[in-house]
């Protein structure tokens, strides 16, 4: 498998080589479809409304957070296991708009992505 990288997509707009896929189920504030380079948007593995709502990025839900979120994902094998194939040949760049570089849905997605 080759590289699984999150990265904040406010300080990564342009394209880098790698497979870069949005994983924010809103499209980010301030951004214009124009100005972020990406290859697909993919709302489908983000966290449902009601998970992000209830989160609100606050740190200290996001052990909570965290296991209720690979709870939804175990639910979309089939497209995790495409984005593991597209990471087989190339690097993958998660993109997410939140904040934080710690506490955020990408990291938990990248976690599930690359585990053996």
């Amino acid at each position: 498998m080759k590289d699984i990288k999150i990265k904040r997509l406010y300080d990564h707009k342009s394209a880098d080589g790698s497979y870069r896929i949005l994983v924010d189920r809103l499209w980010p504030r301030g951004v214009k479809k124009t100005d972020l380079e990406f290859d697909e948007w993919n709302k489908d593995l983000a966290p449902s409304t009601e998970l992000r709502k209830r989160f609100n990025h606050k740190p200290e839900l996001f052990e909570g957070f965290t296991k209720e979120y690979k709870t939804e994902l175990e639910a979309k094998t089939e497209e995790l296991n495409r984005i593991r194939e597209i990471a087989a040949t190339k690097d993958v760049s998660l993109l997410y708009g939140s904040r934080d570089p710690e506490n955020n849905h990408a990291a938990v997605l990248k976690q599930v992505l690359t585990k053996k």
